[in-house]
């Protein structure tokens, strides 16, 4: 994982469909954070729910930008349901969070950092996936 030396640490949250490629998801994170003025270099990790800890395309997108995948249980994430733009019935059909970039981005963001993070960019949709990224403040040496 790669750390920004000064500034803020930058945590992209992704969901995706099963079979969601990896050149998908680098076009909606390049999309997402382009709009908002934000270079990938600024980029501390990438994070998403456990039930895609081996899906091809997350994994290829973080090994293609040299970045750590973090993956949380819906259980974990659930304490950000209060703090998401969206709430997804759909997603908690199917994985039991409401948000799965909105909250794995805050909830990693909250580990590497301090405590609150907060929703730079809220959640961003493609046909395939979705794209949120969380800002805290690095932790005290």
């Amino acid at each position: 994982m790669r750390e920004a030396a000064t500034g803020p640490i930058l945590v992209i949250g992704l969901g995706c469909r099963q079979g969601c490629s990896a050149e998908h998801l680098r076009a909606l994170i390049e999309h997402s954070l382009g709009k908002a003025g934000i270079s990938l270099s600024e980029i501390s990790a990438l994070a998403s729910i456990d039930t895609k800890q081996h899906e091809p395309g997350l994994l290829q997108v973080a090994a293609h930008l040299n970045l750590r995948l973090e993956v949380f249980s819906a259980e974990q994430l659930a304490p950000y349901t209060s703090r998401l733009s969206h709430h997804s019935t759909i997603a908690f059909e199917h994985t039991g969070c409401f948000g799965i970039a909105e909250s794995a981005s805050l909830a990693l963001s909250e580990q590497l950092g301090t405590w609150p993070a907060s929703l730079l960019i809220t959640l961003q949709k493609s046909s395939t996936a979705t794209f949120a990224l969380a800002s805290s403040e690095q932790k005290p040496r």
